[in-house]
């Protein structure tokens, strides 16, 4: 049976399995595109399995693991990745992708919330804060390692449609093995039987949820725009013809996740608000600008500016939806940001490959640009008006007389 510190370490695991079986096929669309004569329409719709599957595993299973155990649900969770996984080293059409991806995303539903908790909960006293931000930094790290690994084996290894996945599972079939040799429960799981619990949104925290719900699905909407697409606008548009390099240069946007969610923990909300729709702005037409200079230097710009924005729009929304949330329905709150970001990404990246393969990627993009600027827009006037508003109850409050 593992310490706590060991044990601290494989829910670390877990958390950066999830985010590299998320992010895997990132490299190999190009491949299916130009092999097996994939369109971008579809590419985007294998991508949109995985959050489409996710979404009824957070409504449904969100709470699991504090009746299971944390162990259990992370060993589920990595067994469905798993098959995922091998269901694309073995695929031989889009249907098999499409159900692999389907399990990736009730694997990480079932395991990504669960190893988050479990890093709190094995932390040493005192030390819960840090497992918050070593948590960011190994989910970025996962997102990095799906680019670089993926890229290197798919420009220099044999099997450039199936080594990757291959590679991944046998990870995937050890990190396992560590799970199992973790404590089968901990002191803050329930004895309660499990049962369905709705989302629950309290009246007088609707404007809130709204806010911080569009803030939050901007970090998910920049996702639909690097992970499915990525890949292919570095060499359609810029020129890059090494896979390797490509996932590097999109890696850039996992690091720029790492640090500035570091950062952001010591900003104001505001700041971390404008931030992220400023930077979420210019991240997207960033994009666009590589396919008019066709340089991998604005390449490069849109990737770290990409990884900027996440950050914060993440933090942000993540910040008001637990923040100014009524204290009970916390966790409620952030369920449904979740759910509302997976939404947007589920909707907004086969809309985007649909486009693109009609009138190709540039003017995809240009379109996307111009969609994806609106929502970011509308999601910082929503947030700086309920801010303010809960800024003014709280100057009003302070005001009123004391009995």
């Amino acid at each position: 049976m593992f310490s706590n510190r060991g044990s601290f370490w494989t829910a670390g695991a877990v958390v950066a399995l999830a985010l590299w079986t998320s992010a895997c096929p990132t490299m190999t669309y190009p491949l299916y595109q130009a092999e097996w004569h994939v369109s971008t329409a579809t590419v985007t719709w294998i991508f949109a399995a995985y959050p489409i599957a996710l979404i009824p595993v957070l409504i449904i299973f969100g709470d699991l693991s504090d009746h299971i155990g944390r162990r259990a649900a992370m060993a589920l969770g990595l067994l469905a990745e798993l098959i995922g996984v091998l269901l694309f080293a073995v695929a031989t059409d889009v249907t098999w992708l499409l159900v692999g991806r389907a399990f990736m995303g009730l694997g990480v539903g079932l395991s990504l919330s669960p190893a988050n908790v479990a890093m709190v909960e094995f932390s040493a006293p005192g030390q819960e804060k840090r497992a918050g931000a070593i948590g960011t930094a190994i989910s970025a790290m996962g997102i990095a390692l799906a680019m670089i690994v993926g890229g290197a084996l798919t420009e220099y290894a044999p099997y450039p449609l199936r080594l990757n996945f291959v590679v991944l599972a046998i990870v995937i079939a050890a990190v396992i093995l560590f799970v199992l040799r973790m404590p089968r429960h901990t002191r803050d799981e329930t004895t309660e039987r499990w049962r369905v619990r709705p989302i629950i949104i309290p009246r007088g925290s609707r404007g809130i949820f709204a806010a911080g719900s569009l803030i939050f699905a901007s970090s998910f909407l920049l996702g639909s725009i690097v992970l499915p697409l990525g890949a292919k606008i570095a060499q359609q548009l810029a020129g890059s013809t090494n896979a390797l390099v490509t996932g590097a240069l999109l890696s850039i946007f996992a690091g720029c996740v790492t640090l500035n969610a570091l950062l952001a923990r010591r900003l104001e909300v505001w700041t971390m608000l404008t931030l992220g729709a400023v930077g979420s702005i210019m991240a997207v037409w960033l994009f666009v600008l590589t396919g008019t200079s066709h340089s991998l230097v604005v390449f490069f710009l849109a990737s770290a500016t990409a990884g900027v924005a996440y950050a914060f729009d993440f933090a942000g929304g993540l910040t008001v939806l637990s923040k100014y949330a009524a204290p009970h329905h916390r966790a409620s709150m952030v369920s449904g940001g979740y759910l509302i970001g997976y939404l947007a990404q589920g909707i907004g990246a086969p809309v985007l490959g649909m486009i693109v393969t009609g009138q190709g990627l540039m003017s995809g993009l240009l379109d996307g640009a111009g969609a994806y600027t609106v929502f970011f827009g509308v999601a910082l006037v929503t947030g700086v008006v309920v801010l303010r508003s809960i800024h003014r109850r709280t100057a009003s409050s302070a005001l009123l007389p004391t009995t």
